[in-house]
This record gives structure tokens, sequence and C-alpha cells, in this order.
């Protein structure tokens, strides 16, 4: 190595041929968002969806095909080339290209509105042309005003106060009105609004978090209580925000919650116990990490980034959390007995359960989580050299 200056000579020059190059690409990706933002007007005036799946095939093949002739790593070029698709999902869905024309704009009350979910739900509505309010501890407007006034009230606020403020809200909503909330649980808050108001019901859970950078293909589940033609407005209106919808009954949907909330934060708060009680400090084992590892580490580290009062009442409160967690303290406990047993003949038999439940799932896992790896090396190397 020599003392040489990387900021003098031939390399300078070409670092700044490659600035140049790259200011042009951002120029032309600002045309390419001009040219969606026309696409997304002819859509709405003729009303077509703004995901075309057999579209996104074909212009992949294409991009592929013509990166393969080019001598440019094809994978790295579709990685590319998905995130443009999905920018553009995502600047169609905000000029209301899956909105008609004929929709009227409703005023929405968020209940709750200054948390993480209410600033969320704020910005959904608001992008499709609602106006929405928020009534919160703090605000002038009061939630007892909001409900009177407003054509759809949601309830977004911490799950052990929602059947309290349901109770108090609930009779002042009017009958033409929706009453809707967007709580992790779904069986108590909908009896609590079905029985305290005339209006219209409908419980609604995001499956995402407030901090999520694009509504496109996030799923809401919705759980129909009364009143049709605000269902099919509810459902419109998500997706038309690019939403995908799973629409059950309350009690399928806490089932499903306690396994895939409950199950997943519990396994994650038990995998990030067990890491403090080590002794090793975190930094170490990132030493020498694998990109499995690395994965695990983010998603424990972002859970535990985030406030107990969140996680505590979804795994406390849902009806099926006892029944899962001993499933998983059953199951800890038969793999520690064949470990501590040396029984490869019992942990073959094991894999072999698990695969057959995956199934067909486990070829798309292995694509999927290759491609989540491959970013993740990307991060790690970053990581280290800082």
């Amino acid at each position: 190595m020599t003392d040489t200056n990387p900021d003098d000579g031939p390399l300078l020059e070409l670092r700044r041929a490659l600035d140049v190059l790259d200011h042009d690409l951002l120029d032309l990706l600002v045309r390419r968002m001009e040219i969606v933002a026309e696409i997304a007007v002819r859509k709405r005036e003729s009303r077509v969806r703004i995901r075309d799946l057999e579209r996104e095939r074909r212009v992949l093949q294409d991009r592929c095909a013509r990166a393969e002739e080019l001598g440019l790593p094809v994978g790295s070029i579709e990685s590319v080339w998905r995130q443009l698709m999905l920018m553009s999902r995502e600047r169609q869905a905000a000029l209301r290209a899956e909105v008609p024309p004929d929709v009227e704009p409703k005023r929405i009350a968020i209940v709750g509105g200054e948390g993480g979910m209410g600033r969320s739900l704020t910005t959904l509505f608001s992008d499709l042309g609602h106006e929405v309010r928020s009534a919160d501890l703090e605000t002038k407007l009061r939630p007892a005003d909001a409900a009177a006034t407003s054509d759809v009230v949601i309830i977004s606020v911490p799950i052990r106060e929602t059947r309290a403020v349901i109770e108090q809200l609930g009779p002042l909503v009017r009958k033409d009105a929706l009453l809707m909330d967007v709580t992790s649980i779904k069986a108590d808050p909908m009896k609590a609004m079905l029985t305290s108001t005339e209006a219209s019901v409908l419980g609604t859970h995001p499956m995402f978090g407030p901090g999520v950078n694009t509504y496109q293909g996030q799923r809401v589940v919705i759980c129909p209580g009364r009143g049709e033609a605000w269902l099919d407005w509810a459902r419109q209106m998500f997706t038309a925000r690019g939403l995908v919808i799973t629409e059950t009954t309350p009690e399928e949907h806490d089932a499903m919650m306690a396994i895939v909330q409950v199950l997943h934060h519990f396994k994650t708060q038990v995998l990030g116990l067990a890491l403090s009680r080590t002794g090793t400090p975190l930094d170490e084992t990132l030493r020498f990490t694998s990109p499995a590892y690395l994965l695990e580490a983010y998603v424990t580290g972002r859970h535990f980034a985030q406030s107990p009062e969140l996680y505590g009442p979804i795994e406390m409160l849902n009806p099926g959390s006892q029944r899962v967690v001993e499933v998983f303290r059953q199951a800890a406990a038969d793999l520690a007995a064949i470990l501590a047993a040396g029984d490869q003949d019992a942990f073959d038999q094991m894999f072999e359960e698990v695969r057959e439940f995956f199934g067909d799932f486990s070829q798309e896992a292995l694509e999927q989580s290759g491609f989540l790896i491959d970013r993740l090396v990307e991060l790690s190397a970053g990581r280290s050299a800082s």
C-alpha cells in the first residue's frame, strides 16, 4: 500500500465521472416518475387497477434479458427493477389511481391520532382525499366532539383502553356513520362496538407498524360487523391504497394472531432473553455472524427497541396465548431432550416432521430468504467497514 491520496489524480476524475452519471440516473428517475403520474391519471379515468402482475412479469423478463446481453448481473438488476416498480405503484396509489373520481370525500376522526398508528392512518386516508382529524389527549378537538361530527370514527388507542373508549364514544357516533377499530385483538372490541352504537361497525387490524415506507402489499385484516355500504367503502379504500385484505371473523382472527403474533413475539423474546443471559456481549457475536444469525439479531433488536406496552397486551389478552406458549414450551423441551441424548435419528425425524409441515413453502423460503440474505451481507459489510 502507498500513501497516495485516493482523491488525487485519475481516481478522482473517475469518481467525478461516476457522480455525473449518478446524477443523470436520478434525472431519468424523475422523468420516469412523471410518466408514472400520467399513467395514474389514465388508470383513474379508466378505472384500471394499479397492479398488473402480467405486465410486471413481462417487464422483469425483458429487463433481465437485456441485462444479460449487456453483461450485467441479472439478480441485481432484477432487484433494482422490483424497487422501481414498487416506487411506481406507491406513486400511483398516492395519486389515488384506484379511487373512482366520483367517490365522495369523508370526514374521518382518528381517536388516538397522535400515536404512531394514528399518524400512519392519517397519512393513509389523507392520501385518498379524505378530511382526517386527530382527537387525542392533548388535541384541541376532543374525542367526544369528533365522534359526534364525523362520518368515520376510528379507535386507535392502546388495547387495554379500547373497550372503555368504545363504550364512551360509541353512543355518540351517528347512526349513518361508521365506527371501526384497529386493535390487535378483535372479539372483545367487536362486541363492544356492536353493543355500544347503532352505527355501522367494522373491525380492522393493520398487519404493519407505523414506520412502514410503503403501504403497497401490506396486509390488513377486516372483520365485518354491521353495515354493507360502509364495508364496501372500506374495502375500496384499503384496496385503492395498495393494501391486501384478509376478511374473517373476530374469532378466527384472534386464533390466527395467537400464532402470527403471540407465538412469534414469544419466540423472539425468548431468544433476546437467552442472548442477554449468555454473558457474551452482542458485538462479540456479530464479529462471527452468519447472515442467518444477523437476520435474527436485527429482528430481535428491532423488537426490543419498541415499547413493552405494545407487546404485553397483544400477548396477555389474546385468548389463545396460553395454548401456543405451551406448544412452544413443549417443542423446546422435546428438542432439548433430543440434543442432550445425541439422538441423530430422532433429530432427523424432527426435521422431516417440520419439513413436511412447510411443504412447498420451503422452496419459496429459500428463494426469498436468499434475497434478504444478499441485502444483509451488503449491510453487514458496510457496518464492519464503518
